[in-house]
């Protein structure tokens, strides 16, 4: 990763250079003087900066930011995003999965680079809606964002993107909080924050079909379940139980339909194409009645 200079805004005039050693150090500036721009050349940019009036607008534009430099904008002031912890990057893996496959959906991401204006900039763990298949920055919010969030989460950071996400349309945030007690945090427009807790379901009407239980969004077992209903009702299928019920339903069918013509090639009877098709119709309790009277009447066609 090359040094964050990009973030350098085109006013900024630079780092002041050093002092020599035979010089004493300058004075410093008045209390009154205005906060010096951030120091694009050292490598500790904030975590966050609650100095910084979120109505005022900061110098940065997201332009210069290349995708995957680990900067987030917000109205033109620079939030630093550092790494996922190991338990928090796993739970992501399995959330992004669960949405990801729902059948209402076709585009989903993690995270990418969301822009609505020259200013903002944001990077949600997991984005269901407006999810592109095209390569570099993606204009506009998604319509669901899921952000991961473990013990010494910068929460400064995270409701500055939670408003900034909300501001440009995005419909539901959630927040998935992995310390204990685990819950997840449902932010939308206008309305207050609520929490769920494990055993709730969490529903985005009109983004996902299929409501996600809290704890599909970091447990493996729970959300192996849903995404496997998923990828069934994606298929054809309601339930695992009545891909079962179907096989099973189908299994007999054809077993009833081989013992029909079994029955009739043991009694010398000859079936036309048009009888073995009209086989292939009919359901289990017909195929039944068929063969019980084929073996007491000995004979076909059937009146």
């Amino acid at each position: 990763m090359q040094a964050p200079e990009l973030l350098v805004s085109p006013t900024d005039p630079g780092p002041t250079p050093a002092p020599a050693p035979d010089q004493p150090d300058p004075a410093p500036a008045p209390a009154t003087a205005p906060p010096p721009p951030p120091d694009a050349t050292s490598p500790d940019i904030p975590a966050s900066r609650p100095d910084l009036d979120p109505d005022q607008r900061g110098p940065f534009r997201a332009g210069p930011i290349r995708p995957g430099d680990p900067v987030d904008l917000s109205h033109g002031h620079p939030i630093a995003c550092l790494p996922l912890g190991g338990r928090a990057s796993a739970a992501l893996l399995l959330g992004g999965a669960v949405v990801a496959w729902d059948p209402a959906v076709s585009e989903a991401s993690v995270g990418p680079d969301d822009t609505s204006a020259p200013g903002l900039l944001r990077a949600p763990h997991v984005a269901v809606g407006n999810a592109p298949d095209a390569p570099g920055r993606v204009p506009g919010a998604p319509a669901l964002a899921i952000a991961y969030a473990d013990v010494g989460e910068d929460e400064v950071r995270l409701a500055r993107n939670i408003d900034d996400l909300l501001g440009e349309g995005t419909r539901w945030v959630w927040v998935v909080r992995l310390a204990a007690p685990r819950h997840v945090e449902v932010h939308a427009p206008g309305a207050p924050r609520r929490r769920a807790l494990p055993g709730e379901p969490l529903h985005a009407p009109g983004v996902l079909q299929n409501p996600v239980q809290v704890e599909a969004l970091y447990d493996r077992a729970a959300a192996q379940r849903a995404v496997l209903t998923n990828l069934l009702q994606r298929e054809g299928h309601s339930s695992l139980e009545s891909l079962r019920d179907r096989a099973l339903r189908e299994g007999r069918n054809e077993g009833l339909q081989q013992a029909v013509r079994d029955v009739c090639d043991v009694l010398d009877l000859a079936l036309s194409p048009e009888d073995d098709a009209s086989l292939v119709e009919m359901d289990g309790t017909a195929l039944a009645a068929v063969l019980e009277r084929l073996k007491r009447e000995r004979r076909w066609p059937l009146p």
